[in-house]
């Protein structure tokens, strides 16, 4: 098999994967503060593909530039669910969260079924075909966007709990419970706010994804388990283990589907993660508890 075919191909696949990881990024940052295991997540990712697609259809507003009002729209609504829905379920045992939200996962698929119907929608862009030449390398123009935007998204996120007062306060809910009340911080908002965050995370991927791929309502459930194997490979909680579990299984279906089979992506994904569990159970940046 020509070399030039397999880089294009690998390419092609951590351009693809880092998309995928700004995706699990929201559910390792609402993971790693809030404690709850959001299974409505890629739900929430495909609702954001939809918003896209419409906006593009109504509007003619570029995925990319609908970035801006959808991840506005997203943060709002992660907030108010978690404050309206999620939170009075914090203290309850893990079994209740875990209903809940598959419960919340059930009811966003079955409306969206309801209101989109089943058949494929899509986004068709004037770039959706270009590509950069160097030498007998291609890159896709509208993955590198799209891999672009969640590097910038990645980045900003970093930058904002890394060195502002309320990314501050979030990472200190996040490494002490009890002394963030001592100390007075109102946690409920500061949960709030982190759901709000992951919402965005899943808006932005959304929005990007939406270039790439046909979304259908029954996205939603695989992109949910494709989150929990980036996260758990790349470390639960870790930011950069988000990014990095995402290249890993971006790369890795980009592979499968060209030495395998297009339908051996999940299989490879799938082997991939029971090897970390095996040899690194903590994902290949986490830290153990």
């Amino acid at each position: 098999m020509p070399i030039d075919l397999i880089v294009n191909v690998v390419i092609a696949g951590v351009l693809t994967g880092l998309v995928y990881g700004l995706m699990a990024l929201g559910l390792s940052v609402i993971f790693g503060v809030v404690r709850v295991v959001n299974f409505a997540h890629g739900e929430m990712m495909t609702i954001a593909m939809y918003a896209a697609v419409m906006l593009f259809a109504m509007l003619k507003l570029d995925p990319f530039l609908a970035i801006v009002p959808v991840a506005a729209a997203f943060f709002v609504l992660g907030y108010l669910l978690q404050r309206a829905l999620i939170n009075p379920f914090i203290t309850r045992p893990e079994h209740s969260q875990f209903m809940l939200l598959v419960a919340v996962a059930i009811v966003l698929v079955n409306g969206m079924l309801m209101i989109f119907g089943p058949d494929a929608r899509n986004v068709q862009t004037d770039y959706q075909l270009d590509s950069f030449a160097i030498g007998p390398i291609l890159i896709d123009a509208a993955r590198l966007y799209a891999a672009a935007t969640a590097l910038v998204t990645t980045a900003l996120l970093f930058l904002f709990f890394r060195y502002t007062l309320t990314g501050k306060a979030i990472r200190a809910c996040a490494d002490n419970y009890l002394g963030a009340k001592v100390v007075g911080l109102n946690i409920r908002h500061l949960y709030g706010l982190t759901f709000g965050l992951g919402a965005i995370c899943v808006a932005v991927a959304g929005c990007a994804m939406s270039i790439l791929l046909e979304v259908t309502p029954q996205l939603g459930p695989v992109y949910t388990l494709l989150a929990f194997v980036i996260v758990i490979v790349g470390g639960l909680g870790s930011m950069g283990g988000a990014l990095l579990g995402g290249v890993l299984i971006g790369v890795s279906e980009a592979l499968a589907g060209l030495f395998i089979a297009p339908s051996a992506k999940s299989m490879v994904s799938f082997g991939l993660l029971i090897l970390v569990l095996l040899f690194r159970p903590q994902g290949l940046l986490g830290r153990k508890s």
